[in-house]
C-alpha cells in the first residue's frame, strides 16, 4: 500500500511515509480481510438508517492530507472525527513524544471502538474525547494544528479561536457544492489563506455543525437539487417544469473527465455563475427523456438554470456520453430544457471557453481565504465571493483576470 502511495507522489515526505509504515491499518478495521484494509478504498464503519455515518478514509486521501497538514515533531494537534482512531494513530507517530494528539467525535460508540484500536496498535500520546466537535475542544487549546476529517459546510469560529499563532486549520469544506480539502494558515490580523486545496468527499458533520444543503427531491425525475446555500439558487419548481420541455442536445467542444464536471470545470462555474446547479441520481429510472445521467448511487452532473423568480423556466444540463455508446471518452453534450434553456447554454458553453483559456484550472489552482462573516460584510458581491453564516470565502485564481 506505502509503496503505492509514494509511486502516485500522494506520499511525499519522510515523515508520512514512516507513519504509514508503522502503523498498522488492519487493525483499526477488524473483521476486514488484509486485502481489503490495504486496499485503496475508503471502508464504511458505521450506518443509520442505511446511510454511512463514519468510514475509515481511503488512504491515498489520508497520505494526502496528512501532507497538507505538515505536522512537526512536538506539535499539539486537535482532530474532529476520531473514527477508526487510524488518522490520530499516524499523527501521534509524526508528532512524537513531545507532541500531542487529541481526537474528539461526537458518537461514543466510536469513541470507544477507537480507544480499542489504539490500544491493540500500541499506540500512545493519543487523547480521546466524546464530544461535539463543532465547539473543537477548549480545554487543549491552542493547538498548533486542527484537522477535520468530516465535511464541514462553514469555518466555525471556536476552530480558528483554539488555533495558536501561525496555526493551521485543514479540513473539507463545501464550496457551492464542491467539497474541497483546504488548509488554511492563520496570519496575524487574524485572517485565514489558503496553502494549499485538493478535492475530496467525506461525511459531513453531525451535531452542531450539520450541514442543511442536503438537496431538494423532484417530483417525477428520480433526481436531487442541489443549489449553493449563499444565493438566490435554481428554484426546484422550475426545474421541474423546464425537465418537462426538453430541447437540442448541443456537442462540446472539449472533453470533461470526472473531475472536470465537479470541481474543474464545475468549481469555475460554481464560484462565477449564481445560477448553477448539481443533478444527483436518487432512484433507479430518472424518467427523463435520454440517458441524461448515468444511473447509479451518487452520479450527477452539473447544469445552469433560472434562478428563484426568473422566468420563464429553463436549464442546460452537461450531459456525459450523452446515450450513446460509440463516443469517446470524456465526450459531453449541453442538453437544452425549457425557454430559457438556449439562453443558459450559450452562457455555458461561453463559461467552458474562458475556463479552457484558463488552462483547465480545477481544486488545486484555486487560492482561498476566509475572513468572519461580519468583516465579509465589506466585501463586494459578485465573483468569487462565497457567504456563509460564520465566514465569508473569497476566492482567488492567480495569474488568471477576472471574468
Amino acid at each position: 500500500m506505502v509503496d503505492v502511495l509514494c509511486d502516485a507522489d500522494r506520499i511525499r515526505s519522510p515523515a508520512v511515509e514512516d507513519a504509514f509504515r508503522a502503523v498498522p491499518r488492519h487493525l483499526f478495521l477488524p473483521g476486514l480481510a488484509l486485502d481489503e484494509a490495504y486496499a485503496d478504498e475508503a471502508v464504511a464503519v458505521q450506518f443509520s438508517d442505511g446511510i454511512a455515518t463514519s468510514s475509515a478514509s481511503q488512504p491515498s486521501m489520508v497520505a494526502i492530507m496528512l501532507e497538507q497538514l505538515d505536522l512537526r515533531p512536538g506539535h499539539h494537534v486537535l482532530e474532529i472525527g476520531a473514527g477508526t482512531g487510524y488518522n490520530a494513530a499516524l499523527m501521534a507517530r509524526i508528532v512524537g513524544p513531545a507532541g500531542a494528539v487529541t481526537a474528539v467525535d461526537i458518537d461514543e460508540d466510536l469513541i470507544a471502538r477507537a480507544a480499542v484500536h489504539l490500544a491493540e496498535a500500541g499506540v500512545s500520546g493519543v487523547e480521546l474525547v466524546a464530544a461535539d466537535g463543532a465547539l473543537g475542544y477548549p480545554t487543549g487549546a491552542p493547538y498548533d494544528r486542527i484537522v477535520l476529517t468530516v465535511g464541514s459546510s462553514d469555518i466555525r469560529p471556536e476552530w480558528v479561536a483554539q488555533l495558536g499563532p501561525g496555526g493551521r486549520l485543514l479540513l473539507p469544506l463545501a464550496v457551492r457544492g464542491s467539497q474541497l480539502s483546504t488548509a488554511f494558515d492563520l496570519g496575524p490580523e487574524g485572517m485565514l489563506r489558503s496553502d494549499s486545496v485538493r478535492s475530496c468527499a467525506f461525511i459531513r458533520l453531525r451535531g452542531l455543525g450539520a450541514s442543511s444543503d442536503a438537496g431538494t427531491r423532484l417530483d417525477g425525475v428520480g433526481l436531487v437539487l442541489q443549489v449553493a446555500e449563499d444565493g438566490p439558487g435554481a428554484d426546484p419548481g422550475g426545474v421541474t417544469a423546464a425537465l418537462a420541455e426538453p430541447g437540442a442536445l448541443l456537442p462540446v467542444p472539449a472533453a470533461l473527465g470526472t473531475a472536470d464536471v465537479w470541481d474543474g470545470f464545475g468549481l469555475w462555474l460554481a464560484v462565477t455563475e449564481p445560477g448553477l446547479c448539481r443533478l444527483l441520481v436518487c432512484a433507479p429510472e430518472t424518467g427523463l427523456p435520454d440517458d441524461l445521467l448515468p444511473l447509479g448511487n451518487s452520479t450527477g452532473t452539473i447544469a445552469l438554470a433560472t434562478t428563484a423568480g426568473e422566468r420563464p423556466p429553463g436549464l442546460a444540463v452537461v450531459v456525459a456520453g450523452f446515450g450513446q455508446a460509440d463516443v469517446q471518452p470524456g465526450s459531453v453534450a449541453v442538453r437544452v430544457f425549457g425557454a430559457a434553456g438556449p439562453m443558459l447554454a450559450r452562457r455555458l458553453l461561453a463559461s467552458l471557453d474562458l475556463w479552457t483559456a484558463a488552462g483547465r484550472p480545477g481544486a488545486a489552482e484555486w487560492r482561498i481565504a476566509a475572513v468572519p462573516a461580519a468583516v465579509g460584510e465589506a466585501a463586494p458581491s459578485g465573483v468569487g465571493v462565497v457567504r456563509k453564516e460564520h465566514c465569508c470565502l473569497l476566492m482567488d485564481l492567480p495569474g488568471v483576470p477576472a471574468n
